[in-house]
């Protein structure tokens, strides 16, 4: 056995090329896809996937008022903030959500699934959701890529 052939590389952030997807959210269950956009804005999808360094790619979802919950999500389902007051516990639901700010529920399952550190929030930062079909990245030329392309 060569333990050559075996050694890890790591890729500098100087070296990493950054791409441009963008997934339509109609239809699409809210958890997964939050998954598979955490994947990859982490760079999981990669070759040359390195943990401590930004290599993810930057994505762009749009309709996202159109994502479905399974089961009885959309009324039983609650999202929690809190005012840093006593008795400041707020609660809001997703169809409430969906009314008022239908980018916060796909920002708020990806965020939770990336890592809870600098990287994790410098990650995020390449996230890009709207509302309806048009988007100001059309410079960037974004890969359209559906919810089955990506792989897990």
């Amino acid at each position: 056995m060569d333990t050559l052939s075996y050694k890890t590389s790591f890729l500098p952030k100087e070296k990493v090329e950054k791409r441009w997807y963008l997934i339509d959210a109609t239809g699409i269950p809210v958890g997964r896809l939050a998954s598979r956009i955490a994947f990859i804005l982490r760079g999981k999808n990669k070759p040359n996937f390195t943990p401590n360094v930004d290599c993810g790619d930057n994505v762009i979802v749009i309709n996202c008022e159109k994502v479905v919950f399974t089961g009885k999500k959309m009324t039983e389902k609650k999202y929690v903030k809190y005012t840093g007051y006593p008795g400041g516990q707020r609660f809001t639901t997703p169809s409430i959500l969906l009314q008022k700010n239908p980018k916060k529920i796909i920002e708020h399952a990806v965020k939770c699934m990336l890592p809870k550190n600098r990287l994790g929030r410098k990650m995020f930062t390449h996230l890009k959701v709207y509302v309806g079909e048009n988007h100001p990245h059309k410079a960037q030329k974004p890969e359209i890529i559906t919810f089955e392309d990506i792989k897990k």
